[in-house]
């Protein structure tokens, strides 16, 4: 696949899924306390089961495009410590797997009957920052000197 269909494809897949992050930690945290608890249930499991449904193909596409980036971009991830894009990009990479392993867990915590209100709040808060961070580094990584 071309290079610019790749970019293109992880971008939005990219707002899809950092989107999706930003209004579960941003908005529906900041409601909660004004909307009565049997309201705010019915809410997020209706949130959760379509996110269930949707995100495993974002997740594809964004990882699927991720790859195909990467292997543009494999001789600076050979020796990722030669330049600074290559070390961002590594470090982006590190961060985006360990978002597949948060994504991984709350689906295993979810088949399990073990996902609770306050591991997913946990977990949500973690890839909010994780993205937030790979966020910037995508922005760094073609302005670092």
């Amino acid at each position: 696949m071309p290079y610019p269909l790749l970019l293109i494809v992880h971008l939005f897949a990219a707002l899809l899924f950092v989107g999706t992050v930003f209004f579960e930690v941003l908005m529906l945290e900041g409601i909660r306390k004004h909307v009565p608890k049997e309201a705010m249930r019915s809410v997020e499991a209706a949130l959760g089961q379509r996110a269930r449904a949707i995100m495993p193909w974002v997740l594809l596409l964004l990882f699927g495009a991720g790859f195909g980036l990467a292997w543009y971009h494999r001789m600076a991830l050979a020796n990722p410590f030669s330049s600074h894009f290559g070390m961002l990009l590594a470090l982006k990479i590190l961060l985006a797997l360990s978002v597949f392993g948060h994504f991984l867990t709350a689906m295993a915590l979810h088949r399990l009957g073990r996902l609770r209100s306050r591991a997913s709040q946990r977990i949500h808060i973690s890839v909010f920052i994780h993205v937030v961070l790979i966020v910037l580094l995508a922005k760094s990584m073609f302005y670092a000197g």
